[in-house]
C-alpha cells in the first residue's frame, strides 16, 4: 500500500530546536543548526577573551570583531580606516591603481592574489569547493560556504537598525545602506552619487570602458565578455543556471539569483500611491516610475523610453530577435 502524500506549508516552521526554541522548515536545516550551534564537540576554536567556543577559524574571527572594534590602520589619501596592514594596503591599490596579481591565462589583472586565483578558475571551468550536503560545486570557499547556510538555515548577521538577520556579513552590509539617505559615493565623471562603493566602481566603468566584444547574432555590443557570454544564452535553448529551491532553470545567473529571493523574502516595501507591495526597495523606485510621467529607461537601438526596465527590455527583444531573423 502507497503511503499517503504529505503537503507541507513552505511558510510553516514545524521543527523545533529543544536547545534554544529556533524553529524551522525541515529536519534536515534543524539538524544542521543543532550540529553547528550546539554541539559542544565540534566548537573547537575558542575566544581568548569570553571564553565562547566556534565550529570554524572563520566563525571566530568574525566574532572577535565584537571584542575589538578599533581600526588602527588610515589612508593617507582618504582617511578611511582598516583593522589590519593587510587590508590598508588592498584599499592603497584602488587610489594608485596598482594591480600586481595577473591571470596565467588572459591579461586581465587583479589588485588582490585572492580575486586572481578565483578568476584562473572561471577561466579553467575548475569547480575544487564541493557542498557537503548536496555535492554542488563552486570556484571559491566562500561560495561554497554561502551556499551551505541555505541548507543549515543560520543567518548569524542581524542589522543593528533593524535586526533583519542575514547569512552573509556582505548581504548585511548591502542591507544597511536602506536605513540611511545618504550617498557618499560619487561618480568622478558626472553628478551621480551611490550609496555603496562597488555601486559607484560598477557605474563609473560605464563612462571609461568601450563596448568592443560583440554578439554574432544580433550584433549587440557589450563592454565585457563575461556580459557577451551571458547573453549569447538568449539565442539559445539552453537554461544551465537552476534554482536551489524548485525546478525552474534559467539562461543567467542574474535571473536564477533573483528568481530564487521569491522562496525566501518577504513583500515588505509598499508603494504609498497604489499600494502593492514588493520585496526589494530596487523594485519599489522602479514601479513609482508607473505614476510618474518620467521615462528614465531608453532602448538602446532607438529613440523610444520607457518608466520601466523590464518594459524596456522587452522592447529591445524585438530589435534583436528581427536583426537575428534576417
Amino acid at each position: 500500500m502507497s503511503k499517503p502524500h504529505m503537503t507541507i506549508n513552505i511558510e510553516e516552521k514545524q521543527f523545533e530546536c529543544k536547545t534554544c526554541g529556533k524553529r524551522f522548515k525541515t529536519s534536515r536545516t534543524l539538524r544542521g543548526h543543532d550540529s553547528r550551534m550546539h554541539d559542544s564537540s565540534k566548537k573547537i576554536h575558542r575566544c581568548n577573551v569570553c571564553e565562547k567556543g566556534f565550529v570554524t577559524i572563520s566563525e571566530l574571527k568574525q566574532h572577535l570583531l565584537n571584542h575589538y572594534e578599533e581600526k588602527t590602520y588610515r589612508c593617507n589619501v582618504c582617511e578611511k580606516q582598516y583593522r589590519t596592514l593587510y587590508s590598508l594596503k588592498s584599499h592603497t591599490r584602488t587610489h594608485t591603481g596598482e594591480k600586481p596579481y595577473g591571470c596565467d591565462i588572459c591579461d586581465k589583472r587583479f589588485t588582490k592574489s585572492c580575486n586572481a586565483k578565483s578568476h584562473m578558475l572561471i577561466n579553467t571551468g575548475e569547480k575544487p569547493y564541493r557542498c557537503d550536503i548536496c555535492d554542488k560545486r563552486f570556484t571559491s570557499s566562500g561560495n561554497a560556504k554561502s551556499h551551505m547556510l541555505i541548507h543549515t538555515g543560520e543567518k548569524r548577521f542581524f542589522c543593528k537598525v533593524c535586526e533583519k538577520t542575514f547569512r552573509t556579513s556582505w548581504e548585511m552590509r548591502q542591507h544597511m545602506v536602506v536605513h540611511f539617505d545618504e550617498k557618499p559615493y560619487k561618480c568622478e565623471f558626472c553628478d551621480k552619487s551611490f550609496k555603496l562603493q562597488n555601486n559607484a566602481k560598477s557605474h563609473m566603468k560605464l563612462h571609461t570602458i568601450k563596448k568592443t566584444h560583440r554578439c554574432d547574432l544580433c550584433k549587440k555590443l557589450f563592454r565585457f565578455a563575461s556580459d557577451l557570454r551571458q547573453h549569447v544564452y538568449v539565442h539559445l535553448d539552453e537554461k544551465p543556471y537552476k534554482c536551489d529551491f524548485c525546478e525552474k532553470s534559467f539562461n543567467r545567473p542574474s535571473h536564477a539569483k533573483k528568481h530564487m529571493k521569491l522562496h525566501t523574502i518577504k513583500k515588505t516595501h509598499r508603494c504609498d500611491l497604489c499600494k502593492k507591495l514588493f520585496r526589494f526597495a530596487s523594485d519599489l523606485r522602479q514601479h513609482v516610475d508607473v505614476h510618474l510621467d518620467e521615462k528614465p529607461y531608453k532602448c538602446d537601438f532607438c529613440e523610444k523610453s520607457f518608466n520601466h526596465p523590464g518594459n524596456a527590455k522587452k522592447h529591445m527583444k524585438l530589435h534583436t530577435s528581427k536583426t537575428h531573423r534576417s
